[in-house]
């Protein structure tokens, strides 16, 4: 009998080939020594050894230039959007003392930017499923540039605002890059390429704090936003020589395409392309539901996605709190020892109550900044040997730990300045991790619109931020960091329940190999 054994594939186009399949003359003539095998098999689908997916292509190809390249050009998209959440800390206190505002509009200038993330991340997420990652990169790249440069020449707080509020609808995009990225990355290399791509993250925040250092003190905060829509510029030059995903165009049926780019990442990379004909698996049956957000709540992605959505809400709520608190806790750090801050019974608009961030701030700012570097190396170690859920976790715990020592009565502006470094760090490498974890565990299909419901929900958490750091901090430090730590240990519980671990891997094309991929993990 002329049956050969598929390696584990499986076609699901329903064509066939000659000398590829089980011909009728082939079968008749081993009906009677072969037939328990026959209706054995029949009920298995068969592939031809002279076939692949986009999967296997992708992990015979290996890492090599074409991933060197998609790197630098999606670390530039991470940098930007580093820059734009960076200069929030430092934006806050200048329009304090330019514009006269109140700690709650202080705060506003905050929430707005991540409102509009919030309500622009599924839809990103949507247009990037049905349309192209690339498509949608490019279009929020533009959008950013344009925007950012209209913020530095606004008039007034409410045009302030409004520009904002417009940046963050855009920046609700950039996650969509993590998703184009990760979508190249051979199965042993995906966790730590990822988790590396937070170092773009943590140089644009330094170099948004070294630029704010420079320009603060002589140009001000409207050159401060100019200038640092430099590498949006560049990444929107860039954005035309983008590879568009292969595994969106085989989601999408477009077959031709994806072979395209597969033979350049072939060429890039220097290896022989894979011989044979590229299978399509089911993902076209998928085709016309791609990008819907209800199907992100079928029941085999209900829990993950619920349990998803408050891991990076939590995460989000934690990491710009940190980040908004180590400016507010410098500034007062002289009464940090009580719970009773200065009183408020005078007006906070009054300009002698204006304080400008001085050098010593800025350079404490870069210190902890500079904690995300450690915080990558120290996941990319645990997330490959530990898991994705485990890393998380315990992240999360100790994150929770390090902020209730920002209660600690002392005079060592030093010690603040160190557990603020150390939760930085971890708090840093917890959401890396949620970026390794979140694209594997969705199927192409759905993995834009369930990273961008994710960033959404990351969102809302960091919308609600501003007014535990910027204003209940400034009533009482203990209550404001309790907060923290128990949103974090809280999340830590959700990390450990969700159903899938997603460690070594390969990523699901559809609904329907996510749904045998949790069979077999709650089997386990």
């Amino acid at each position: 009998m002329a049956l050969r054994r598929s390696r584990g594939y499986q076609d699901i186009d329903g064509t066939s080939e000659a000398g590829s399949t089980i011909t009728r003359n082939e079968v008749s003539q081993d009906t009677d020594t072969n037939l328990p095998q026959e209706i054995e098999m029949a009920s298995v689908s068969v592939v031809p050894d002279d076939t692949f997916t986009v999967s296997q292509a992708v992990n015979a190809l290996g890492f090599g230039w074409f991933q060197v390249k998609l790197s630098l050009w999606t670390g530039l998209c991470w940098m930007a959007d580093s820059m734009e959440m960076t200069i929030l800390s430092i934006l806050s206190p200048a329009l304090h003392c330019h514009w006269h505002i109140s700690r709650y509009q202080q705060a506003l200038t905050t929430t707005v930017v991540f409102l509009g993330m919030m309500l622009s991340s599924t839809f990103w997420g949507n247009l990037s499923d049905r349309y192209g990652r690339k498509h949608a990169l490019s279009l929020c790249a533009v959008l950013l540039f344009y925007y950012g440069l209209l913020s530095a020449i606004a008039p007034s707080f409410m045009w302030v605002l409004l520009l904002r509020g417009v940046v963050g609808f855009a920046i609700g995009c950039t996650p969509q890059s993590v998703t184009l990225y990760a979508e190249f990355l051979p199965t042993k290399q995906r966790a730590k390429c990822v988790v590396l791509l937070d170092c773009f993250w943590a140089l644009g925040a330094c170099f948004e704090v070294a630029l704010a250092l420079v320009v603060m003190p002589t140009l001000g905060w409207q050159w401060l936003l100019a200038l640092s829509t430099g590498p949006l510029l560049a990444f929107a030059l860039i954005c035309p020589w983008l590879p568009e995903s292969a595994r969106f165009h085989v989601a999408s049926g477009q077959t031709d395409k994806a072979l395209e780019t597969l033979e350049k990442i072939a060429k890039d990379n220097g290896k022989p392309m894979l011989l044979g004909r590229l299978v399509v698996d089911d993902a076209m049956t998928d085709s016309p539901h791609r990008g819907r957000i209800r199907d992100l709540l079928v029941p085999s992605l209900r829990r993950t996605s619920l349990l998803l959505w408050f891991i990076w809400m939590s995460c989000a709520f934690c990491y710009y709190g940190l980040v908004l608190m180590t400016t507010e806790l410098f500034e007062t750090s002289s009464n940090n020892c009580s719970d009773n801050l200065r009183p408020h019974s005078r007006i906070e608009t009054c300009a002698a109550e204006c304080r400008q961030l001085q050098t010593k701030d800025y350079m404490d700012l870069l210190w902890t900044t500079l904690a995300e570097f450690p915080g990558i190396f120290a996941t990319i170690f645990t997330i490959e040997k530990f898991g994705r859920k485990k890393t998380m976790a315990v992240q999360f715990v100790i994150y929770a730990v390090c902020v209730c020592f920002l209660v600690v009565c002392t005079e060592k502006r030093a010690f603040l300045t160190f557990m603020l470094f150390l939760a930085r760090g971890i708090i840093a490498g917890v959401f890396q991790a949620a970026y390794v974890y979140t694209p594997e565990v969705y199927p192409t299909s759905l993995r834009a619109v369930g990273v961008g419901s994710c960033s959404a929900m990351a969102r809302l958490g960091a919308m609600v931020t501003p007014y535990v750091a910027q204003v209940l901090l400034k009533t009482s430090v203990s209550f404001a960091t309790s907060v923290y730590a128990v949103a974090a240990l809280l999340a830590a519980v959700a990390c450990i329940v969700l159903p899938i671990e997603t460690q070594g891997k390969e990523m699901s094309e559809n609904i329907h190999q996510h749904e045998r991929s949790n069979n077999q993990s709650t089997n386990n």
